[in-house]
């Protein structure tokens, strides 16, 4: 069930994070994070994307209401969306790369396809 991971945050730090690397990877096609953020990062992106596949305005405000930027609606609804029109999810892919060289922690490469 997507949502359920904590991330050692508050509930308001975990959301802004989450709303800023789901705009991040919408903004920019792949980032480099950790393995369990990157999961959870999956599940909103695909739910974003699969909002914007409809164009019209109760979508554009649900997805305005989650994404920070005005300019990366404007693209995934104009180019994102339409690219995946005639697939039922799976938007993203995640590619572990190996622990961080700080802490060890285990990184990924989260990608739009």
């Amino acid at each position: 069930m997507p949502g359920t991971r904590k991330l050692g945050r508050s509930t308001d730090h975990r959301t802004a994070m989450l709303r800023a690397m789901v705009t991040f990877l919408l903004e920019n096609g792949k980032i480099e994070t950790t393995v369990t953020r990157a999961k959870e990062v999956r599940s909103l992106t695909e739910k974003m994307i699969t909002i914007a596949k409809e164009n019209n305005l109760h979508n554009k405000r649900l997805v305005l209401a989650f994404v920070t930027k005005e300019d990366v609606v404007a693209k995934l609804f104009d180019e994102i969306a339409p690219k995946y029109a005639d697939r039922n999810g799976g938007y993203t892919r995640i590619a572990k790369l190996g622990p961080r060289r700080g802490d060890a922690a285990e990184m990924a490469l989260i990608e739009l396809i």
